[in-house]
Formats: C-alpha cells, structure tokens, sequence
C-alpha cells in the first residue's frame, strides 16, 4: 500500500492491524512448534517441536487435557484457525488472562478492552453466544470483577468442547500428530 493510503487510514485502524500482526506471528509461532517434525525425548518431556504419544492420547481423554498441555492449546489453535472460529479460543484465553490481573483499578479497562473485542454486538471478533449472556455481561462491566465474564466464558467453553473439540480429534492434524507420535513413540494408540 502506498504511503499515502497509510496515513489516510484512521489510527485505530492501523493499531488493529499491528495488533493482528503480532497475533498472527504468535499464532505462527506456536503452530510450527505444532507441525515441524521433532522428537519426545527419553525422559517424556514435552518435546520443543512434536508432542508424545503419550501427551497426545491424553489429549482425547478430555478437553481440559488438551487445553492444559502446551502443545494441545496450540495443536487446537492451529485447528481452530483452519475453521476460522479461533475467536472462542482467543476469548477464553483473555478471560483467563483477565482473571489473572492483580490490580483492581485495571480490572474496568481490561474488561471493557475484552468486550468491545468479543461480546459487544458487531465486536471484531465476536464469540457465539446468547443475548442474554451478553446483557449479563454487559451489566457486569458497570462493577467489573475477577468474575464479570465467567458465564460468557463458561457458555464458549461448553460451545468448544462440544463442537469444536470432537472435529479436532477426527481433524487430519490430531490424526497426523498421533501417526507422527505413534511412529516415533514406540507404542500403539488404543482407541476408546
């Protein structure tokens, strides 16, 4: 784009897409650590560029498996990414950071910064749920606590674990994850 378009373009909108950038290059980040070829070590340590078989099985046992292993939040990323729903994911993660804030004066900007983002109508990145969620939610904000967004963030949960969650096992990434762990791990997959 030419140097002029650039600077016709408002502030916010130039600020929106630095931020996708960095975003993206995350996202990038974790979703080669996902998909180049690597070992588990001997120890069974996380390997820095291909989970183990066994982490990978655990995986299937439950969503908060998944989600709590590195790899499986990056792994369900890059899946999330190839559905272009990885807003839910994106969501919960802020409310989980949001949680995380240690000083209650920053708790009303950060919470206003998460619903323009995801929960107010027409957000950039809009998460699917309820009106009434978002009214709650919205209302919440008036006195913004460590909690404001749990309904909203427990309804995505319950949305990725009961849709997303099941495509990403039979996707060809976990598929190919697991062949890759299988074939370097030494063990067979039971299927449940």
């Amino acid at each position: 784009m030419c140097k002029e378009g650039l600077t016709a373009l408002p502030t916010v909108c130039i600020e929106r897409v630095k931020e996708f950038g960095a975003r993206l290059a995350v996202l990038l980040q974790k979703t080669e650590a996902v998909l180049e070829p690597g070992k588990c070590s001997q120890n069974k340590q996380r390997s820095k560029h291909r989970p183990c078989l066994e982490d990978v099985l655990r995986w299937r046992d439950s969503f908060d498996n998944l989600l709590s292993s590195k790899d499986g939040l990056a792994a369900f990323w890059a899946f999330l990414k190839t559905e272009f729903s990885d807003e839910n994911l994106e969501f919960w993660l802020a409310c989980e950071k949001y949680k995380k804030t240690r000083t209650a004066a920053k708790l009303p900007s950060q919470a206003l910064k998460i619903y323009q983002e995801f929960i107010q109508n027409e957000a950039p990145r809009e998460v699917n749920i309820d009106h009434h969620t978002k009214e709650l939610t919205q209302r919440q904000l008036a006195h913004a606590t460590h909690l404001c967004f749990d309904v909203a963030q427990g309804k995505t949960w319950v949305l990725m674990e009961k849709d997303s969650y099941p495509r990403f096992l039979r996707s060809a990434l976990y598929q190919d994850l697991l062949d890759h762990a299988t074939q370097h791990g030494g063990a067979k997959p039971s299927h449940t």
